[in-house]
């Protein structure tokens, strides 16, 4: 299945300021996102953010933050989006067919979010380069559950281009100028 951008959303789960410091490869985790959130507001794919108790934890981080909108932004004391009455609302109020998941941590918030999606029967994209944990092995356990689940593992210009769809247009000009290297 191809990922289109009239059929999905993208869902950027607790990259918060007080849980940043202490993940893998946070820095990347952070670019890459910021990457993957910029080109789906060019391409009008909406965004949601998750922040996980955020009077505890701080809100989400400033470099994603300014990148996506705030009425996406939902709080949630769960760990899964799913199990928080507001955030599936509000994820099922777009109806998306395909969900793009992205965020911290990939053992944590992010599978329970993934399985959960997947249990409502939508198609379910956790983007590899975007994700991480504490721990690199959590991480490496997280994605083989959900490859076992049936959820897709990609990587973020795989995301882009399946967005995109096709060359020549003038969206694709921009984004591989101003994206692709």
């Amino acid at each position: 299945m191809l990922i289109h951008p009239n059929k999905s959303c993208l869902l950027i789960v607790d990259i918060q300021e007080k849980l940043v410091p202490a993940i893998h490869n946070k820095e990347t985790l952070v670019e890459n996102t910021r990457w993957l959130a910029e080109i789906a507001g060019k391409l009008n794919v909406p965004v949601l953010t998750s922040e996980q108790y955020p009077q505890g934890l701080g809100h989400t981080i400033a470099e994603i933050a300014e990148v996506v909108p705030a009425e996406g932004i939902m709080e949630k004391v769960h760990f899964s989006c799913m199990s928080e009455p507001a955030c599936n609302e509000k994820i099922n109020a777009l109806r998306p067919n395909q969900v793009v998941v992205v965020g911290m941590e990939a053992h944590v918030c992010v599978l329970q979010t993934a399985l959960q999606l997947k249990q409502q029967a939508r198609e379910v994209y956790v983007v590899a380069d975007c994700v991480s944990s504490r721990n690199p092995e959590d991480k490496a356990l997280a994605l083989e559950r959900m490859r076992q689940a049936g959820i897709y593992v990609v990587s973020r210009e795989m995301v882009a281009f399946e967005w995109m769809q096709k060359a020549g247009t003038d969206s694709f000009r921009e984004i591989s100028k101003n994206y692709i290297r």
